[in-house]
């Protein structure tokens, strides 16, 4: 994998979804950076009665935490696609364009996919 370049403010929410994926053994991190720059981290939710994707989670914290808005997203896993669930939620508190930059394990970006 090649990378793409982000920005450094960006490459520091990439750098806590990896965090966020190996702490907790999970099969993804996400991180969310709000509009005031506050950022929450999170990783995939899989109980018997609730299956949330880490950017799920990561969107329903800073919702939780008072966010507003979102101004970038990132998902450190298999950094393949980004599932239509997981554009809606960023979508819905981000809006339209916000970007969601995909990481390998590695922490390199493959991709960047705005909403």
């Amino acid at each position: 994998m090649s990378g793409t370049t982000v920005d450094p403010e960006d490459a520091k929410i990439v750098t806590l979804a990896r965090s966020a994926r190996a702490r907790n053994g999970a099969s993804e991190g996400a991180a969310v950076r709000d509009e005031t720059g506050r950022t929450y981290v999170a990783s995939t939710v899989d109980l018997p009665s609730l299956r949330l994707t880490a950017l799920q989670t990561a969107v329903a914290m800073a919702v939780a935490g008072g966010a507003r808005g979102l101004e970038a997203a990132a998902v450190v896993g298999k950094a393949e696609a980004v599932a239509a669930e997981d554009r809606e939620v960023v979508r819905d508190l981000g809006g339209a364009g916000t970007p969601i930059h995909l990481a390998g394990p590695d922490g390199k970006v493959a991709a960047t996919v705005e909403v």
